[in-house]
């Protein structure tokens, strides 16, 4: 073992006599400031002819408001009452608009350009919406429903449903009660008066229309998940779900180092299969007459059938009974009415994840239509569930994998099924046009990491590229005279920038550069974007090879390979990546002579349903024959030394450094598992029951899937890193594994602990001291 002697390792961790600045680890791993604040939200002023953007001020947490232009002007504090938003919602002539901002509501005149404030709260409005007939916007706060009349300038309550039991209802059947009302006289005649009182009370309320409707109970056994509103006020759908259900046990988390000296303890989630998501149910309550009916579900295909059956019985669990669990798919964003209120489609998706339905409701007996449904025995994408109506009140639009890719349909009033986008590409971030003729889409037709903005017709026909960005595009908003784009666009090297376009394509007119002058001055090495040929049936693997120019003839170079995170998550595209310190490491590594791979491994993002799945009760096995796969490519193609092969990556990517020097670790010689995952048992359950069901119903699928099953197979050399007050991955995973270790009596591994560091690290000290490790492990054991 070969170990840095102090002055060595500062010279390598220094810059070396090249003819550009190389970067050093102190400053990749500084504060990003130094690069340059990316511009973050951004929007259009309401008449089109400005453009504001948010942007960190530098050594400051603060962001400040910019209009842009040939030089930003910076946006004063008094200015800030008449800017608009990035979000707004226009009524049907787009003669006015709504904006919600910090929870207050607003109406701007988009003629004369007045701002009208509707609401001044400390608690926050929210879903504002335009009334069917124009005059009125309805908004809630919390599950309270509210009009604004623009005429009366007067909020008025609409809707007021409460979880509690109704005050009015009879007492439930008391023995000992009824007794005392038949024998004491004068207790009969004050609950007669009472009732009386009361009675007529509600007469009046009904009679006078200045008076607010009364409130309308649901019991006190349910609480209240979502509710949304028909624009023409007679209608009201509530998702509900049982008051005080177990959530199972929660974690605690110690913190060491606190402000008040002492050990502090935090509440954490409950691990996976301890709180299985409540199943909800709706009810949609006619509003003149306050009658609530229960939505029946009976019709939505499957909703009785049991796709986890086989597994049930292999565990010797009980039978499911009646129908399946379901939820609103998006709490938020699940219930969509047609703009005048005569039909609502609602999105659900089962507890068990293998299917997502959208239904309409019949309001004359409050069932559920079935209008779309993707099933999936892995499970549904919960990524892709955009949805609405267009203007015409009859045609729903909706994202669905059922292809294979994420595509944009159309279902008409005559229940024909219309594909807009088609192909092996996904179509993502939906906005339609004023009008519902024509749809704007990200789309990623050329390669998997390459993103424009594409238009879709909204009858049919060609899809065409409205952006010509270099594949970097990341969000986009339409102008209100609907005539171009507002775009953020990235790439390698630089962090999301705006720009516009015309809507009919053509010259792109680039508005900032936010980098500073010294990161700007820099040389990078451009990652190759590879296909890696797979061995094992799946379609190539998209990866950056980060490696010098021209290669030795006859030298064998070390490899390095990086994990992303999150699993699902896409890091080989033109944008600028999430792991912008990471590239700069790579960069790093190339000048010490390493090559570098960096992988879009089975289950990531970008490439349709099948690779998503195909880690489905197997996670790190698909994954981990991407990367050998990518090890032996480099080798017989970029002079790769499969004798030498390290690998590192953060949460899922430190579960897959596990994974690959236990599961292969002939192959594998070093690796650095950073905030990993080394149990799946033990995380949370919106994630990890997806692809792996539950620990109660599949605990194979967690064994095969889980590190710590096959520590005994270490032999390489392993770092292990971890905050210690991870909220995400709980630092009790890389315990419990370095425990396990020991018991094996394993050598060559070490375990870093930051105690102020969640999951994601945010001191440039700890960067520092977590790449230094890494940086010095790759170089003593495989240079």
């Amino acid at each position: 073992m070969r170990i840095l002697a102090l002055p060595l390792l500062a010279a390598a961790l220094a810059a070396p006599a090249h003819a550009y600045t190389p970067i050093t680890l102190d400053q990749a791993m500084s504060h990003p400031d130094w690069i340059g604040p990316p511009v973050e939200a951004a929007w259009w002023s309401w008449d089109g002819k400005q453009i504001f953007y948010k942007q960190k001020r530098p050594g400051s947490p603060l962001r400040d408001t910019y209009q842009a232009g040939a030089k930003p002007r910076l946006i004063g504090d008094a200015e800030l009452a008449n800017q608009d938003i990035g979000t707004v919602i226009y009524n049907r002539d787009r003669s006015r608009a709504i904006l919600l901002r910090n929870g207050d509501l607003f109406e701007r005149d988009m003629k004369t350009g007045v701002l009208t404030q509707i609401s001044r709260n400390t608690t926050a409005a929210a879903a504002p919406q335009y009334a069917a007939d124009g005059r009125s916007v309805q908004f809630r706060v919390g599950h309270d429903w509210f009009s604004w009349n623009r005429a009366e300038r007067l909020v008025s309550p609409l809707a007021l449903p409460r979880a509690e039991k109704n005050p009015a209802a009879a007492p439930d059947e008391d023995y000992l009660r009824s007794m005392q009302l038949r024998l004491i006289s004068t207790l009969k005649r004050q609950k007669d008066e009472r009732d009386a009182l009361r009675e007529r009370g509600e007469a009046e309320r009904q009679a006078d229309a200045t008076r607010a409707p009364a409130p309308i109970y649901l019991g006190e056994k349910l609480k209240i998940d979502a509710s949304a509103l028909s624009p023409d006020g007679r209608w009201l759908v509530l998702a509900v779900s049982p008051k005080g259900s177990e959530n199972g046990r929660v974690g605690k988390m110690p913190r060491y180092v606190t402000e008040s000296g002492y050990e502090e303890f935090d509440d954490q989630r409950t691990r996976v299969g301890r709180n299985i998501p409540q199943a909800q149910t709706l009810k949609l309550v006619e509003l003149s007459t306050r009658k609530v009916s229960d939505v029946t579900l009976d019709k939505l295909p499957g909703i009785d059938s049991d796709p986890l059956v086989a597994l049930r019985e292999a565990q010797k669990l009980p039978a499911q009974k009646g129908q399946r669990a379901v939820r609103l798919d998006d709490e938020g964003d699940s219930m969509a009415w047609t703009g005048n209120g005569s039909q609502v489609a609602v999105m659900l998706r089962a507890v068990d994840n293998k299917d997502r339905w959208i239904a309409g409701i019949d309001l004359s007996n409050a069932s559920a239509k079935p209008l779309h449904r993707v099933s999936d025995m892995a499970w549904v994408n919960s990524s892709y569930s955009e949805f609405g109506w267009l203007p015409d009140n009859s045609t729903l639009w909706f994202l669905s994998e059922e292809s294979g890719y994420s595509h944009l349909y159309t279902l008409g009033a005559d229940g024909k099924q219309r594909a807009l986008t088609s192909g092996s590409w996904e179509a993502t971030r939906v906005q339609w046009n004023a009008d519902g003729s024509l749809a704007y889409v990200m789309c990623n037709r050329k390669t998997p990491g390459d993103y424009e903005v594409c238009a879709a017709p909204a009858k049919g026909g060609d899809v065409r590229e409205v952006t010509q960005l270099g594949g970097g595009v990341e969000r986009f908003a339409l102008s209100p005279d609907q005539h171009k784009l507002l775009v953020h666009y990235s790439s390698s090297y630089m962090p999301a920038q705006l720009a516009t376009v015309s809507t009919n394509g053509g010259a792109v007119v680039k508005l900032t550069d936010t980098r500073t002058e010294a990161f700007k001055a820099r040389e990078w090495v451009q990652p190759q974007f590879v296909a890696v040929p797979s061995t094992h049936g799946a379609a190539p693997i998209w990866a950056k090879l980060y490696r010098p120019a021209k290669l030795e003839a006859g030298k064998k170079y070390p490899v390095v390979m990086f994990v992303h995170g999150a699993g699902y998550l896409q890091n080989v595209s033109k944008r600028y990546p999430n792991y912008f310190r990471e590239q700069m490491f790579h960069n790093m590594l190339v000048e010490r002579g390493y090559i570098v791979l960096d992988m879009d491994y089975r289950a990531s993002q970008g490439y349709g349903r099948d690779w998503r799945t195909a880690i489905y009760r197997q996670m790190g096995h698909p994954e981990l024959d991407d990367y050998v796969d990518g090890a032996k490519w480099l080798a017989a193609n970029h002079q790769g030394d499969l004798d030498k092969v390290g690998i590192y990556g953060g949460s899922y990517g430190g579960f897959m450094t596990f994974m690959a020097l236990m599961r292969e670790p002939g192959l594998f010689k070093a690796g650095a598992a950073l905030r990993p995952v080394t149990d799946w048992t033990t995380y949370n359950h919106e994630y990890t029951a997806n692809i792996l069901n539950t620990p109660e119903l599949d605990p194979e699928a967690y064994k095969k899937s889980s590190p710590i099953e096959y520590a005994e197979n270490l032999r390489g050399h392993l770092l292990i890193s971890h905050g210690m007050v991870d909220d995400n991955v709980f630092y009790q995973d890389s315990v419990r594994i370095a425990q396990r270790l020991i018991e094996l009596k394993k050598d060559h591994w070490e375990l870093a602990s930051y105690p102020l560091e969640r999951h994601a690290f945010v001191q440039p000290e700890s960067w520092y001291d977590q790449y230094r490790r890494i940086y010095q492990l790759f170089e003593r054991t495989l240079k």
